[in-house]
């Protein structure tokens, strides 16, 4: 689970769950002459209040969190958990609601002194609605308040970043660490000329092409490549992290996209392709970034 993803949203909907948990060990019940002894219940005494309050909550704040923190969150009957969570956060509000109006429920329409229990709401109810109207709350509004969409959790600042065609020595998210293609020990040694022995190869031995092999034909016409927007002329790589998941597509121009950039992670641009960014991945992998709008420069 990635908690670099979680947006502020999120944030407020950890907080919300932390303070129903809190409200939860409190007293649900004021009574009018009561002892200061006197045992009063809180919410894990209650089979309602604590199903429909506070474990409903307190799910539902953990779907929305778990929902945006997978990079895959799974789903149930074809939906996402997100929507399930913001469900059950808004009828965690509802019945907190319905408590504090009628903490007693149907006791007090029993007996001869029916509607006069001298039961009130207590600080555990009354801290339970706040809680849970503002989990609703946060919930419903995270995916469209611009405020609470930011990342929760800052990117941390990467390292100065190298010129564009250096190979670090391992470094993490770059291609090219130790045994990849490209590195030393690996082609042919610096001067080497095709035909001629290489270290390893008996004497004799060429590089050119064995009998019975077809020489390659230096006229042959290659097949056509895809037309791309030149690069800036200008231009010098940069770290840049996104604000929100973003697709990143093919330098060939396919709709598909190859890989999802996440928030919270540094990513390395190394061309400006028109509007767009030509970015490279944590494993390597190169992608137009067609929307760059709201990205974090390192």
């Amino acid at each position: 689970m990635n908690i670099r993803s979680l947006t502020r949203g999120d944030g407020v909907v950890i907080g919300a769950a932390v303070l129903l948990l809190i409200a939860s060990f409190l007293d649900i019940y004021s009574l009018d002459g009561a002892p200061d002894d006197y045992a009063i219940p809180n919410a894990w005494g209650s089979a309602p209040v604590l199903m429909g309050v506070v474990l409903a909550g307190i799910i539902g704040a953990a779907l929305i969190v778990v929902a945006h923190g997978l990079p895959q969150a799974p789903k149930v009957a074809g939906l996402d958990l997100a929507p399930f969570g913001i469900a059950f956060t808004v009828f965690a509000a509802w019945s907190a609601l319905g408590n504090v109006f009628d903490p007693a429920s149907g006791a007090d329409n029993i007996g001869p002194n029916a509607g006069d229990g001298g039961v009130d709401a207590g600080i555990g109810l009354i801290l339970a609605l706040i809680a849970t109207l503002l989990l609703a709350a946060a919930a419903i509004a995270a995916p469209l308040v611009p405020a609470l969409k930011g990342p929760l959790l800052p990117a941390p600042k990467p390292a100065a970043p190298q010129p564009y065609g250096a190979q670090p020595q391992g470094g993490y998210g770059y291609p090219g660490a130790p045994g990849a293609q490209g590195q030393p020990g690996q082609g042919q040694p610096f001067g080497g000329q095709p035909g001629q022995p290489q270290p390893g190869q008996p004497f004799g031995a060429q590089g050119g092409p064995q009998p019975g092999q077809q020489q390659p034909q230096p006229q042959q016409a290659q097949a056509p490549q895809a037309q791309q927007p030149p690069p800036a002329a200008d231009f010098s790589p940069f770290w840049f992290a996104v604000p929100v998941p973003r697709p990143l597509y093919g330098e060939d121009g396919s709709p598909t996209p190859i890989a999802e950039l996440a928030p919270g992670t540094w990513y390395l641009a190394v061309e400006q392709r028109g509007p767009g960014l030509v970015a490279q991945t944590q494993d390597g992998r190169r992608g137009v970034l067609q929307d760059t709008s709201g990205i974090q420069r390192g």
